[in-house]
């Protein structure tokens, strides 16, 4: 582990938020599997970062219950259900993050908001991350949240938005009905009021968007 992530568990710490390093993906899944626990049932934001790992088909196949609101066969209407049934009902909520300052905070973008309802109320968080996300300052986590991030994902779920043609963010006009916007919720996550509530798993690899 570097200076740089050694210092940001630091900040982590005082901001009552638990750091886990893992050096690779496969590390990581195993932690967490170890993290969940066998009796738990668990929600999920979309997230390149955990279909990477494959952590939803490690869960199911534990036969731990997942809120998957991206089972094959299922209409629209029950995957939205499965959204908020995970953000709302689930013992664990999992997500991946768009960016993390070496200071400490965590950002997150979402369309429908079962995202940012789970990382902020769910009874235990685990978020897991490349150090691709590592910026320096909280501006600069917004910025890739908004700049890199949004018009990778708007491009691979084939969003109507200015980005989705040539990638710069436009939020000033990227407005409805003319265009469908995907980043209508911000969270930043600054510090943790429950002590081991929220956990992030860092991974020693690029890693998702």
């Amino acid at each position: 582990m570097d200076k740089k992530i050694e210092r940001l568990f630091q900040n982590w710490q005082k901001r009552n938020i638990k750091g886990i390093y893992c050096a690779s993906r496969a590390a990581a899944l195993e932690k967490i599997l170890e993290l969940v626990p066998k009796n738990a049932s668990v929600g999920l934001s979309g997230s390149q970062t955990i279909d990477a790992l494959g952590i939803v088909a490690g869960l199911e196949g534990s036969g731990r219950k997942v809120y998957n609101q991206y089972r094959p066969g299922i209409s629209r209407g029950e995957s939205m259900e499965l959204r908020r049934q995970g953000a709302t009902q689930a013992d664990v909520y999992l997500t991946g993050v768009n960016a993390i300052s070496e200071q400490g905070e965590l950002v997150f973008f979402s369309a429908y908001g079962n995202r940012t309802a789970g990382i902020s109320y769910a009874k235990s968080v685990i978020v897991l991350a490349g150090v691709n996300k590592l910026v320096p300052g909280l501006q600069e986590a917004l910025q890739r949240s908004r700049q890199v991030a949004t018009p990778l994902n708007c491009k691979r779920l084939n969003y109507a938005t200015p980005c989705f043609q040539d990638g710069v963010c436009r939020q000033d006009v990227c407005l409805f009905p003319e265009y469908k916007r995907m980043c209508c919720q911000v969270l930043v996550i600054e510090a943790e009021v429950a002590p081991d509530r929220l956990t992030v798993v860092l991974v020693n690899e690029s890693l998702g968007f």
